[in-house]
């Protein structure tokens, strides 16, 4: 079903009501403004084409590679709950011969790209009170931003205009083919899981990569699946530890590996954390190269996670939002072939269990 635009307003129009809105608030951003307008990010992004923002053709297995020509930025992916923003070259590009997967894997920027969901792109220049910050937002379907890269003042800026002209889509149209999102299956009740063939799934597991297959097979949900492996395997927390997890990895300096994502995209940070504040309800992590935003009122369930794997086991927290939506996974920092650092290990499993 195609979803009609706000209000089915005029673009203009949309940018005008946008703009009194955000001069009424200046803090908002454009993820909320939509929802108070009843439509999507895209939309408000596509309102300002004749304004500071291009189009550009949505072919990923160039677009992207072509970013590295920036030098520096910094990239950013969300959630309802969670921002991960990180800083670096956007370099070591591949996209699947089908176009619907891509990597980017550097010590920097680490990505996981289901581009299968991606659907519109557009370069935006905006006039800020710290100078023009140029970005290039991703959208899906639906309208959400899956995806976003922002030029720092460390960025090759001489070749956005180009890089800009060489994508620029010929019909600069506003008009986004929406469509609302498919509704998420019903999840099978406890009793209709074969718990004993799960259980013996999961202990036999050798790689972790196959943990999505293994819930596949057993037809269960993530959360509900971490419910029934049993306490060897997953164990539940308090909700308040995982920023009381960070703070402790940060002082014994411990090197962590934070996955944040959505539907269409994950990025993964790899190393210490240093600098951690929190504001209200948001729990942050604000280090020159990367920067973490957990707005803490979104985390309702919080598991210890064990998965055997040929290189030992391997120890990850997953927090869930009210919905059983993953929200963030915190592992030790490891490269495939090499056993889970110690340090690491003691310190995801100091923490008592619910």
């Amino acid at each position: 079903m195609t979803i009609p635009s706000p209000k089915s307003r005029p673009a203009p129009e949309l940018y005008r009501t946008w703009q009194a809105l955000c001069a009424e608030q200046p803090r908002l951003r454009a993820r909320d403004a939509a929802r108070r307008l009843g439509g999507s990010e895209a939309e408000l992004t596509a309102s300002r084409l004749s304004v500071d923002a291009v189009r550009l053709r949505p072919e990923w297995s160039t677009l992207l590679p072509a970013l590295g020509e920036l030098g520096e930025v910094m990239a950013l992916t969300r959630n309802e709950h969670c921002v991960h923003e990180r800083k670096g070259p956007y370099r070591e590009v591949t996209v699947s011969a089908n176009g619907q997967m891509g990597l980017v894997v550097s010590p920097d920027i680490d990505l996981r790209l289901f581009l299968g969901g991606w659907h519109s792109a557009f370069a935006i220049s905006e006039e800020t009170g710290h100078g023009i910050q140029r970005s290039l937002q991703v959208f899906d379907r639906q309208g959400t931003a899956v995806h976003k890269v922002f030029l720092t003042d460390k960025s090759a800026a001489s070749a956005w205009a180009p890089l800009v002209r060489r994508f620029r889509a010929e019909e600069q149209s506003e008009w986004l083919d929406l469509v609302q999102a498919p509704p998420k299956a019903v999840a099978l009740a406890d009793g209709y899981i074969d718990v004993a063939a799960l259980q013996d799934g999961w202990a036999t597991l050798k790689d972790t990569h196959h943990f999505f297959a293994l819930l596949k097979k057993h037809g269960v949900e993530r959360a509900q699946a971490l419910r029934l492996a049993g306490r060897e395997w997953a164990e539940p927390l308090d909700t308040t530890e995982l920023p009381r997890l960070l703070e402790s990895a940060g002082e014994r300096c411990v090197p962590i590996m934070i996955f944040v994502g959505n539907a269409h995209c994950i990025q993964i940070h790899t190393g210490t954390v240093d600098n951690l504040k929190w504001l209200d309800d948001w729990f942050n992590i604000l280090d020159p190269l990367f920067n973490l935003h957990l707005n803490t009122s979104g985390v309702r369930e919080l598991w210890r996670v064990r998965k055997p794997s040929s290189d030992g086991v391997i120890t990850s927290w997953e927090a869930f939002d009210a919905a059983g939506e993953l929200v963030l996974q915190v592992f030790g920092a490891r490269k495939p072939g090499v056993p889970e650092l110690q340090e690491w290990r003691s310190l995801a499993e100091s923490f008592p269990a619910r």
